[in-house]
Order: C-alpha cells, then structure tokens, then sequence
C-alpha cells in the first residue's frame, strides 16, 4: 500500500522539526496516531501528558502544563468520545468534559504565547438534514441531530473559540473537523464505542460462539464515511506544516474519504472480513442517527492530500489488530474521558 504524497508546500514549513509540539491525548485513538505521524515525519521534541499525569479538565493543571512545557504548537486530540449509546446515557459528561478540555488547552496555550494549533472536531458538528456533502460554511444552518447534541454544541464552541483567538488576536489556531474515525487502537467496548468496532467486536464474538446471529440498532439505511486513523494523523501533519487559516474561508478543514456506504453495507463487509456466517438480524426500534454524513472534501484535495487506505484494507488492518491485541481484554465500563475520537 503506498503512502499518500502532498504536493509539497510553496512556503516555508509553519512548523519546524526541530519545534516542540504537545499532543493533547496522546493515549487515544486519534493522539496515538499523531504521536505516531510526528515521529515518522521527524519530529523529536514531543510532549505528551497522561490522564494520570494531567487532568485535562483542570485548568490549574492544564495552566501548569503549557507553562512548564512550552510548547511551539499543539494538537489538541483529547476529548470525551462515544457513540450514541454513551452520548444518550452520558449527555452532561460529553458536553461538560469536552468543554473543560477544549477551554482549558485553547486558552492557556494563548496565554502561554502559543501561535500555532490544530483543534479535532467532528462531522456531527453539522445539521443533521444540511445538503450532502457537507462543505465547511454548513455550520450553523440547521438543528442538530439530537442523539449526540450535546457532545456537538462543545466542538462547535471550541471551534468559535479558535475562530474568535484569531480573529482578535491573529492567531493560527486550525479547526480540522475528520469524518468518523477507526483502526488499530480504537475503543470496542460495546458500551462506549462506535459503529464501526462495534460492529467488529459483535461478528467476532459471534463467530466464536457458533455464528450466533449478530443484532444490530436501526435500519440499517444510513450512510457513513469512514476515515483511517493514520490517514488523519497524516493529514494533520500535513496541515501543521502546510495550511494556515489565512487561507481557509472559514478557519476549518473537512478531513475524509469522500465516499461513504450504508450501515447495512458495512455490516456485510465487517461480516466477510471477520468470517462470520450467522446471520444478521436489524433492531428498528433503536434510532438510527443522522440519516447521512458524507464529508465534502474538496478543500483539502485542493491543497494536495489524499488517503492511502480503502476501506476493506482500513477494516482488515484494524480486524487483525483488534484479534491479535485486545480481543482476550475487552470488557465493559464507562467511556473514556481522553480517549480520541470518531
């Protein structure tokens, strides 16, 4: 599989290899992976933080992290994430956490002389029946879908916060919104995670009970895009080095494939590549979500980047971690305050 290659910049790179970058929720799907792309790109003077080191939530703690570090830019990863049975049982928890870390690392990263960051949102920031696909200048034009508003309305306020720091005050604070997220490190707890590993976690433990049937929520009609972990992390690179908001209309970037299938046709393909013969039995009593979210991508092609991985490759990598790694350790619990989305 080849590695996608951007056209390269025709500035100098806004970021040096030789700067110190904080990864913010380095231990989650999406930090480890930038921890991972930095690494690979170059980049030596890294800073990292545990939940068991800081508390994100905590402003003191956040303050005293950014001031003894110092860093020269930020990616700030760490987040409250689930899918819409953590977001439906856990709606203040999603909404009051997101907000914490979100207010905490943007603001004393200002106030600690930091120029330059990389905000994750999401692609539920947008309306739930806005125009598909979803360009950028969608946001604000229409109700939310209600299954994970809460955990919307803090992306979207970190995402003003970004845009208003500047917009006064000339920053360069980037607000990268990925479609949904996967691959080898993420979280399936059937609890706590989305679609996708669920999925993954439902038809091998079927599989190893005799191909018991496999239920899954909704209809099965929805259409989802689906993003590799390590083509984000790429992609974040990429826009550290490359992208400044002066040049983006609206202070933020769609981050996706540009293509999405329905639930029931990733079923099909997470049955097959797990080998799961049972069969597949449809609850349409549970909600379904945003009917589609596909991410128009067109920004960020024009600027030289696409994905590497297809997503029966992305499936199988993460199939083969997920057995090989964690299947014997997966258990239940409550969702991860810093674990990184989508």
């Amino acid at each position: 599989m080849k590695s996608p290659r951007p056209s390269a910049p025709a500035h100098p790179s806004l970021v040096a290899k030789t700067s110190r970058v904080l990864v913010a929720g380095h231990t989650g799907l999406v930090g480890s992976a930038v921890h991972r792309a930095l690494v690979g790109s170059g980049y030596s003077d890294l800073v990292t933080a545990s939940i068991d080191d800081v508390d994100l939530t905590d402003q003191a703690a956040t303050r005293s992290l950014l001031r003894t570090t110092r860093p020269e830019a930020v990616v700030l990863a760490a987040a409250r994430v689930g899918g819409i049975l953590a977001n439906f049982r856990h709606p203040y928890a999603f909404v009051h956490d997101n907000l914490a870390i979100e207010l905490n690392i943007v603001s004393e990263a200002f106030d600690a002389g930091v120029r330059r960051l990389i905000f994750l949102g999401s692609s539920c920031i947008y309306p739930r029946l806005a125009p598909q696909p979803l360009k950028e200048e969608y946001l604000l034009t229409g109700l939310l879908e209600e299954t994970n508003r809460p955990y919307a309305v803090a992306k979207i306020a970190g995402i003003e916060l970004c845009r208003s720091l500047n917009r006064e005050f000339g920053t360069d604070y980037l607000c990268a919104m990925p479609t949904n997220l996967y691959g080898p490190g993420d979280n399936f707890d059937l609890a706590t995670s989305h679609v996708l590993p669920a999925m993954i976690r439902k038809f091998h433990d079927a599989k190893a009970n005799g191909n018991e049937p496999v239920q899954l929520w909704g209809t099965g009609t929805p259409r989802r895009e689906f993003l590799h972990v390590d083509d984000l992390a790429r992609a974040l690179v990429f826009l550290l080095e490359s992208v400044s908001t002066a040049t983006l209309p609206e202070g933020m970037i769609n981050i996706g494939t540009g293509k999405d299938v329905s639930i029931r046709e990733l079923s099909e393909l997470v049955q097959r590549i797990v080998g799961h013969t049972g069969p597949i039995e449809w609850d349409p009593a549970k909600p379904d979500g945003t009917p589609r979210k596909l991410l128009d991508v067109g920004l960020l092609r024009a600027l030289g980047w696409t994905p590497s991985f297809t997503l029966e490759e992305g499936i199988r990598t993460t199939y083969e971690w997920y057995r090989t790694a964690t299947a014997p350790r997966c258990a239940g619990g409550a969702p991860g305050r810093h674990a990184t989305e989508r």
